[in-house]
């Protein structure tokens, strides 16, 4: 039994040793071992051997307390009653130990466990915010580019509407040279117009002086 609970707590010792420290894989390889007892039915056998080992180790304790009471009553230990004392002693020291030692792996393997976890959490948060600067550069490209394009249409918007009003201004002084020239061909038919009547007139006198110079030959 003595044997076996070194073994034990070489073990334990061993195993809490390499969660402490990471040595290459072993670490990783511990820590899967860990994961497969805690899954299935892992958990209650490793309940029932606690339970176990803790009842030897209140057998060990009550036997410790016996035989020092009956080395009071007699005032000594007889050699047979020292070796069991020890005995008994040193069983419940190693099963201290191994569920001691037992209780710190299990809360090293708890506290790793969540450490890698944030680890990865925190990778997965920093590949995040590495895919939301490169989406901000991004952004940040699109906007000036925008701003550029804004600025490039605001300066063709500017040259088309200093363009329209120089069109206006032509258009206007179009009108202006039409309505000039309305008015000049208004008074060049009007002058049309008094010289047909004025024609008309000299024909119908001209008419009248013939018609007046025949009536005198005759």
């Amino acid at each position: 039994m003595i044997q076996l609970l070194f073994l034990v707590l070489f073990a334990e010792g061993v195993m809490a040793l390499l969660l402490l420290v990471k040595i290459g894989p072993l670490r990783e390889l511990v820590m899967k071992g860990l994961d497969q007892v805690k899954m299935g039915k892992g958990p209650a056998t490793v309940k029932t051997i606690a339970g176990t080992m803790s009842v030897i180790l209140l057998s060990s304790v009550t036997s410790i307390f016996k035989i020092q009471n009956k080395g009071a009553k007699l005032g000594t230990m007889s050699p047979m009653d020292q070796v069991l004392w020890r005995t008994h002693l040193l069983e419940a020291s190693l099963i201290g130990f191994s569920l001691f030692l037992g209780f710190i792996i299990d809360r090293l393997h708890h506290f790793l466990r969540k450490l890698i976890g944030l680890k990865s959490n925190v990778g997965a948060s920093k590949q995040e915010a590495e895919r939301l600067q490169k989406e901000k550069l991004q952004l940040k490209e699109k906007e000036e580019k925008a701003l550029e394009q804004i600025k490039e249409l605001q300066q063709e918007i500017s040259t088309l509407t200093e363009n329209l009003k120089k069109l206006k201004l032509e258009s206007e002084e179009k009108d202006k040279r039409i309505e000039t020239a309305e008015v000049h061909v208004a008074a060049l038919q009007k002058q049309a117009a008094d010289l047909l009547l004025e024609y008309d007139r000299l024909l119908e006198d001209n008419q009248n002086l013939q018609t007046q110079g025949l009536g005198y030959r005759g």
